[in-house]
């Protein structure tokens, strides 16, 4: 499964493409500047990227587009994992 859509690269402010896939049960994400040119994996996604992946597969899974209840879990459970994450950094900075 493979879903596109551009954005904002953070570091440059230029518009960029982004493709998710997952593929053996993991999602990889991958961007490009250029149309025509080659993908660039990146091996840490931002929460805005998964955030915009869980929305496209929520509106998918809607229209019975081949997204499976498991697919929504999966990108839940990373997301969970970021919030449960970040709140941890900050009690240990309040610390």
């Amino acid at each position: 499964m493979s879903i596109e859509w551009t954005d904002t690269d953070p570091a440059t402010g230029e518009k960029r493409y982004v493709c998710a896939e997952k593929f053996a049960r993991q999602w990889r994400f991958k961007v490009r500047f250029k149309r025509r040119t080659n993908w660039e994996r990146i091996e840490v996604a931002t929460r805005d990227m998964w955030e915009t992946l869980l929305d496209a597969l929520e509106r998918r899974y809607r229209r019975r587009e081949g997204v499976s209840e498991e697919d929504l879990a999966d990108v839940k459970r990373v997301l969970k994992e970021m919030n449960h994450r970040d709140t941890e950094t900050q009690s240990g900075q309040e610390s």
